[in-house]
């Protein structure tokens, strides 16, 4: 018995020792990770749900979204910062793991209010009345009651869940190997990527494409056999899981970036040439960071668009993909922290001036209405970061921490 025990704990040793010595020798992550479960615990304690109720409901459903372009940022810093893969269709693969999710919640949801009116009914209703039931729920909108193909496991979580996956890496897969071997770089792949996002987005908007076309799928906030449940309490649930995905999202990344493979992928993106010439296999490496990357993008999306209570088309439209590559720039690319400083800060900054919250400038016969001078402003921002800090938000703190340490410097 003693042996067998030492054996365990000596195998518990094993497996924790690298992880540990990698947080010892990267404090920043270890940082990061203890400022974020701070962050969590102190929003829940002033949260409506478990808390005194100083934070409202709304606000902590807004920090939980951030939370989730935080983790999106993450992907695209991996896929742009340290690969080289300007992709400008990474909120492609968000979306489609809102909309795996969201169809179970719909349907999950649609099916229990079916069931409760059909108990009114003088006879029971049969599996196939209570699925053309649900089905004239949520068709009718685009005028149609029969479930298409792609809802065929709509009614199980579980597969639900595989689909966040197995969706977007599946397109990020076929995308990717199709590019990446025709040797399609730079600009041309940005385009490339653009394109696929409107593709999408297009045939999303179309009523015929099993998605509720530009009606999208809505009352995600509500989750099934939980009706009676506050939001408050919910909003909190999603917070913790937003942040649990985040923290656990940036080890990943930043273990793999401080790996063999890291230095591999950042050689691509400062010399593709030179690496291929080396012997390695460029395109398999550029493959497996965006499919990857794409893959962390659609469970930010998963986590997200619950919060959110909505998704539709638009959400997928190109100029998403732009702002989360404006997030990374403004962040400054190249560093984990930084592409979270950068959503964070633009994300949070935008609830704020387009909420509503700031007042109007009356200058003479014009009015400074800032939910329309918004996006001037971020536009400007992202032009002043790329002449003058190129490094982004994320070098002014390396800047600082450099002075902190070496105060003649």
């Amino acid at each position: 018995m003693t042996a067998a025990n030492t054996s365990l704990n000596s195998g518990k040793v094993a497996l924790g020792g690298p992880l540990t010595r990698f947080l010892m020798n990267n404090p920043s992550t270890l940082l990061f990770i203890g400022l974020l479960a701070l962050f969590t615990i102190v929003t829940t304690l002033l949260g409506e749900g478990l808390g005194i109720g100083v934070v409202s409901t709304s606000m902590v459903k807004t920090l939980g979204k951030t939370l989730c372009f935080c983790l999106v940022a993450i992907a695209m810093d991996l896929v742009w910062g340290f690969c080289g893969i300007l992709s400008l269709g990474h909120f492609a693969f968000f979306g489609l793991g809102g909309y795996m999710i969201g169809m179970w919640l719909m349907y999950a949801r649609t099916e229990i209010i079916v069931l409760k009116a059909g108990k009114a009914a003088t006879m029971p209703m049969t599996p196939e009345e209570i699925r053309s039931a649900v089905g004239e729920q949520i068709f009718g909108v685009v005028g149609g009651s029969e479930f298409p193909l792609i809802w065929a496991f709509a009614d199980s979580l579980f597969m639900q869940l595989l689909f966040v996956i197995l969706v977007p890496g599946l397109l990020a897969l076929v995308f990717g190997w199709l590019a990446f071997r025709s040797r399609v770089t730079g600009v041309y792949l940005s385009i490339l990527t653009q394109a696929m996002t409107l593709a999408l987005a297009l045939y999303l908007f179309q009523n015929d494409s099993g998605l509720r076309g530009n009606n999208g799928l809505s009352g995600l906030q509500n989750l099934p056999g939980m009706e009676s449940t506050p939001q408050a309490l919910v909003s909190i649930w999603f917070l913790w899981a937003s942040a649990f995905a985040l923290g656990l999202g940036y080890l990943l990344v930043k273990l793999l970036v401080e790996s063999k493979l890291g230095n591999v992928i950042r050689a691509i993106r400062d010399d593709e040439s030179r690496v291929r010439f080396l012997g390695y296999n460029v395109e398999a490496y550029k493959l497996f960071i965006f499919v990857l990357s794409a893959v962390i993008a659609a469970i930010a999306g998963a986590l997200y668009y619950p919060q959110a209570g909505i998704i539709n088309p638009a959400e997928i439209a190109p100029i998403a993909s732009i702002y989360l590559a404006v997030w990374v720039a403004i962040g400054g690319r190249g560093r984990l922290y930084g592409a979270v400083i950068g959503a964070a800060f633009v994300s949070l900054l935008s609830s704020w001036f387009t909420g509503g919250q700031i007042p109007d400038i009356q200058l003479g016969a014009y009015r400074i209405q800032w939910v329309n001078w918004w996006l001037v402003l971020l536009g400007l921002s992202f032009v002043a970061t790329t002449l003058y800090a190129p490094q982004g938000l994320g070098g002014l703190f390396d800047h600082l921490s450099r002075k902190k340490g070496n105060p003649d410097g």
